[in-house]
């Protein structure tokens, strides 16, 4: 059985029940070092999770932010890094919430002069200990899934801030609708963020490209970047690429 097949063969063992590394090497005859790396890839691809010392399936509908955070780690991290190059000195910068806006974060705790705007927890809690960062935090009703501010409050709050930048997270990205979230809250959010912001980033790894499983949408009719990262395809990013109004960065590896 070669390592696709396997890892077919993992996905559809994990989807009846946990299962440990241990015994998915004996079941398929291979090392735990060759188990743990499958793990790792399925993980990356948001098709399972990891628990310790095994594995069990990604659940329905939206995934926490705890499970968020074990999905395209390496993929973030290095989109984080890209599109922190973007944040120029003294400028005012939204961070949508989610766990990619957050690796954003995490790379510019370190700067000084610069203005944060968030209603993400993640974004709060990378930053709440850099003294050269003004950082604004906006009230809102909170959705513990996803830890992020969303609701008439937020939305006032956003309503009175223009920013240099917008940084955008999403449950997925399609070059026909724009941004799709779970709830209309969060994307009437979204569409003030685009409005109040001089420029669009969208931060999203290459899994959420194309992706239409949620039903509220956000759109980008205006010039915008994609920040997502190199293992997305030629196939992905065509439609992209159409459209004329959208500058694609591909971020390497950390």
């Amino acid at each position: 059985m070669n390592s696709k097949d396997r890892r077919r063969e993992i996905a559809s063992v994990l989807s009846e029940r946990p299962v440990s590394v241990e015994e998915l090497a004996g079941r398929f005859r291979v090392s735990l070092s060759t188990i743990r790396r499958d793990l790792e890839q399925l993980a990356q691809a948001g098709q399972i999770l990891r628990t310790y010392g095994g594995a069990r399936a990604a659940g329905p509908g939206e995934k926490s932010l705890r499970e968020r955070e074990q999905i395209a780690t390496r993929q973030k991290a290095a989109i984080g890094r890209l599109a922190a190059t973007f944040v120029a000195p003294g400028s005012v910068n939204i961070l949508d919430a989610g766990t990619t806006a957050g690796a954003v974060a995490s790379r510019i705790a370190d700067r000084t002069g610069i203005t944060v705007v968030t209603n993400g927890l993640t974004t709060t809690q990378l930053l709440e200990n850099s003294d050269g960062i003004e950082l604004i935090v906006i009230g809102g009703t909170l959705r513990h899934v996803s830890s992020g501010m969303v609701g008439p409050l937020a939305e006032q709050v956003m309503s009175a801030i223009t920013a240099d930048a917008a940084f955008l997270s999403a449950d997925g990205v399609t070059s026909a609708r724009g941004l799709s979230e779970g709830t209309p809250e969060q994307a009437s959010l979204k569409r003030i963020m685009v409005d109040n912001a001089r420029e669009i980033y969208v931060v999203a790894d290459s899994t959420k490209l194309g992706l239409e499983s949620s039903h509220w949408w956000t759109a980008l009719e205006r010039p915008w970047h994609l920040i997502t990262d190199d293992e997305a395809t030629e196939q992905q990013l065509e439609p992209f690429r159409g459209l004329g109004n959208v500058q694609i960065h591909l971020a390497e590896p950390v």
